[in-house]
């Protein structure tokens, strides 16, 4: 019989579950595609119940569970650091004992009893329970799956149980972590504080930190001072990337505030922002500032990454690697010949890298080669797929009406024709994304040459801010038409800027009004393109995902345009859509015309009206 893995993260934030059979990736997913609450953070019932199902396994079938940390090592160093900074901090320590001896020091009887309620009888064979490191599983994560058989391993993210990045070396089935940054020092967590300071939600605002970033403008004596206020008070840069934060402005060792406001106030002269509240160039100016030194910290990594290894490949995970444009501008660079990034590369990818360590490391299997220009990763289509039943259900429950196709390509053409003339469509197909980002499978879709279509799927579809971005999906063959990129980036991990020929004549980014700078037409793509120019690119292959790729080639052949818009399926404040039935919903409670579910074509106007149990969209919860 196989060797089957089940890898497990839980209990700080994107709780998700991984199943192997043997090395081969059988099912992923996050807990909150199931639970419907955003990065859900407890333990993952639906997830595993999902992926033993997928598998089908129960858990007595199991070679071995892993969790993605190592619990008992972070109580020691917390303890120890708690106690250093202060009396106060030890104080507030030894008040969440409580809650902290719970979930963390008896973890392994807190999984077996979670386990337990999964599998709904006494357990006739327990499975060994491993607990790989934190950093391992994300170096483990991002290594096994890629398309090298040697390559450079660099992790960067807030915290895991004390270290804040490492640089590793795989080869073949082996990992060796050659060196690590500990707490709390941490490019993650200065990343996260700013988040805060800004007025955005940690853990999960910071990439609307990265997207505010292009509007701050740096031949302003503002920005410059910014900079160098951050560079010269808070964070000490060495030439190997190493960072020294000043722990007199952070409160995160000892409190529960990410930072001293009242010092960030004195140093930036400006206050925190209040969530909700105006943008303005000040703080603009702030996420330009420290967007450019993260982009800085990265590549000194990357470079002493290079020459502890010798390595011409680069895999990357940890929170900080879904910093796509730091991703993008390492890309560029020529540091490595190649780079590889997890597309789960959070917290939740560590359910993944816990089960990849039990099989390489605990186990010792070995590593299936990946093939040539390929990764092991399915295209990150992992999770749950739903057929027809599941649609009659839908249909049955809401009374909906839709039409059903014999002929996909005829589907194909008939969207195409909707996007073109303007349409919003929700696009639901086959096996739910694994990550953080919408591949096609789970999508919200349009037209990017419309001018008007970013301002109308932010402030109409998505209720969120009206600076976010949205991002190309591409044919992979005419990627270079589009953007300047050497790479395939099917993962939604790079950005990129889009080539002259296409970009129109536009003002430069000066101090005027955001919504004036943001509505301004930049190239012929204008829905895709940022106000630096940039785009976020995921390149569509048709090996990986043949019937996106036949909608957008329908969408060329109808337009000339071998791109989409490609936003995730759901609205702020939500997880992507992971059945039929969110996605029906999603779709009733938007502004969106159209929904394709598998064969089935939804028309809003043909859809019963539409009776709202609740006022939904007070209901968001800041993200």
């Amino acid at each position: 019989m196989p060797n089957y893995y089940l890898g497990i993260s839980a209990f700080y934030h994107d709780s998700a579950a991984a199943i192997l059979r043997e090395d081969e990736i059988i099912a992923a997913a996050h807990e909150e595609r199931f639970s419907r609450k955003k990065h859900d953070q407890s333990f993952p019932v639906h997830a595993v119940r999902y992926v033993l199902n997928e598998a089908g396994l129960t858990i007595e079938d199991l070679t071995a569970i892993a969790f993605y940390d190592k619990p008992f090592l972070k109580f020691e160093r917390l303890l120890e650091t708690y106690h250093a900074f202060s009396p106060r901090g030890f104080q507030s320590f030894l008040s969440a004992m409580p809650i902290w001896i719970k979930e963390k020091l008896f973890m392994r009887n807190l999984l077996w009893n979670e386990l337990k309620t999964i599998h709904g009888k006494p357990f006739g064979h327990k499975p060994p329970l491993l607990f790989p490191e934190h950093h391992l599983s994300h170096a483990a994560s991002a290594f096994y799956p890629s398309p090298f058989e040697e390559a450079a391993i660099l992790t960067i993210d807030g915290v895991g149980e004390w270290a804040t990045t490492t640089i590793g070396l795989g080869r073949q089935s082996t990992i060796e972590i050659l060196c690590e940054l500990t707490f709390p020092h941490s490019i993650g967590l200065l990343y996260s504080a700013f988040t805060y300071y800004c007025g955005f939600r940690v853990n999960s605002g910071e990439y609307k930190l990265m997207g505010l970033a292009p509007y701050g403008i740096r031949d302003t004596n503002q920005y410059k001072r910014f900079k160098n206020a951050i560079l010269a008070e808070l964070v000490d840069i060495r030439e190997d990337g190493s960072v020294l934060l000043n722990m007199d402005y952070f409160d995160f060792a000892t409190g529960l505030r990410m930072c001293k406001d009242e010092k960030w106030k004195a140093l930036f002269s400006i206050p925190r922002r209040e969530s909700e509240s105006e943008l303005t160039q000040p703080y603009m100016d702030l996420a330009l500032a420290i967007q450019e030194v993260t982009e800085e910290v990265v590549i000194k990594l990357a470079r002493t990454a290079k020459q502890l290894t010798g390595s011409n490949q680069l895999v990357l995970a940890g929170g900080v690697a879904l910093n796509c444009v730091a991703n993008g501008k390492l890309q560029k660079s020529g540091i490595f010949d190649a780079i590889w990034i997890q597309p789960a590369a959070g917290d939740a990818g560590g359910a993944l890298g816990a089960a990849l360590a039990a099989c390489h490391i605990w186990k010792g299997g070995e590593r299936t080669p990946a093939k040539p220009h390929s990764d092991a990763m399915k295209g990150a289509y992992l999770g749950p797929e739903y057929g027809p039943r599941d649609i009659d259900r839908l249909k049955n429950k809401f009374q909906a009406t839709c039409r059903r196709y014999s002929e996909f390509d005829l589907l194909c053409a008939d969207t195409a024709r909707l996007l073109a003339e303007g349409n919003v469509v929700g696009w639901f197909q086959g096996r739910m994304e694994w990550g953080p980002r919408a591949l096609g499978n789970r999508s919200i879709l349009a037209d990017p040459r419309n001018p008007e279509m970013q301002k109308r799927l932010n402030l109409k579809i998505k209720y969120r801010e009206s600076f976010r971005p949205f991002a190309p999906s591409v044919l992979a063959e005419d990627v270079r038409e589009y953007f300047d990129i050497e790479t395939a980036s099917p993962y939604m991990l790079l950005v990129a800027p889009v080539t002259h020929q296409l970009r129109k004549t536009a003002a430069p980014n000066d101090p005027a009004d955001i919504r004036d700078r943001l509505y301004r037409l930049r190239s012929d793509i204008p829905a895709v393109t940022h106000i630096d120019f940039s785009a976020r690119i995921q390149t569509v292959h048709q090996e990986t995902n043949e019937r996106y790729w036949k909608l957008i080639q329908a969408f060329k052949q109808r337009t000339g345009c071998g791109l989409v818009v490609n936003t995730s399926f759901n609205v702020r404040g939500e997880p992507i859509v992971c059945s039929p039935e969110d996605a029906y919903q999603c779709f009733m409670r938007t502004e969106m015309d159209w929904l394709v579910i598998n064969d089935c074509l939804f028309e809003k106007t043909g859809q019963p009206k539409w009776k709202e149990t609740r006022e939904w969209k007070q209901d968001f919860q800041l993200d």
